[in-house]
């Protein structure tokens, strides 16, 4: 099947395109440096034409409040709208566990939005929510780092995944039918946040101290310890945190 990657040049989109590729799929990747942008419209309808699915794992680029709302809203009205007119008869969409529990966050409330824009359009639907990536443990420092190059994280637990086992839940939605609503997808170990990032940081060889501090606000918003974890059912992915960080080393 013809199956459009919004977002399909970046870490996710990518390895989406190639894992479809790889299964006998039309996997065409839909971004700016592609001639499409979701903001302005330009080049969607010329790259949904024919296609029976569209998967979106773009990202704003900037996480600033309003700017992120924005980029969501529009972005996603402009999406769905080009979806109905080419004829697209599912539509997956890549938001984040504990979304809806982190409201207290401009960019949490920005993918709120997104997610209720898809359930309203009558465009059969998928979301796949996914915990935090390990290859995003920088940003979860850098957004938490004081003026003392001291990290505060709340010690609360956290599941995080693979990039690659991300990319492979959200290509296996992709082909399948429509659930109309959310699949959660996390990794196979569960940590605490401070601790996670810890480890991330010396293996980076990254002088920063992470300080535990249950007051600490994660991208704005407060945590309770079982706010970023998936429930019961998610699908849980092979790579350890443990494996990723020794190839990382090598």
């Amino acid at each position: 099947m013809k199956v459009v990657v919004v977002g399909g040049t970046g870490l996710i989109g990518s390895k989406v395109v190639g894992k479809l590729t790889e299964h006998g799929h039309e996997a065409i990747p839909a971004a700016p440096n592609t001639g499409v942008n979701t903001l302005t419209g330009e080049g969607l309808a010329e790259v949904l034409q024919g296609a029976q699915v569209v998967v979106d794992v773009s990202n704003s680029p900037s996480f600033e409040d309003d700017a992120v709302m924005e980029f969501f809203r529009t972005s996603t009205t402009n999406l769905l709208k080009a979806e109905k007119e080419a004829g697209v008869t599912h539509h997956v969409a890549l938001s984040v566990v504990g979304t809806e529990r982190l409201q207290e966050s401009g960019y949490f409330r920005a993918k709120q939005a997104q997610e209720e824009l898809i359930r309203e359009s009558g465009v059969p639907f998928s979301i796949v929510h996914a915990t935090q990536f390990f290859e995003f443990m920088k940003g979860i420092a850098d957004s938490a780092t004081k003026d003392d190059n001291t990290v505060h994280l709340a010690p609360i637990a956290i599941q995080p995944i693979y990039s690659d086992d991300v990319a492979a839940a959200v290509g296996r939605t992709a082909v399948g039918e429509p659930v109309g609503g959310v699949v959660e997808v996390a990794g196979p170990d569960t940590f605490q946040l401070d601790e996670l990032i810890r480890k991330g940081l010396a293996a980076k060889n990254d002088p920063r101290t992470v300080v535990s501090d249950p007051k600490a606000p994660y991208f704005g918003a407060q945590l309770e310890e079982k706010t970023l974890l998936p429930g019961p059912d998610a699908r849980l992915g092979e790579t350890r945190f443990s494996d990723w960080i020794a190839q990382q080393r090598k």
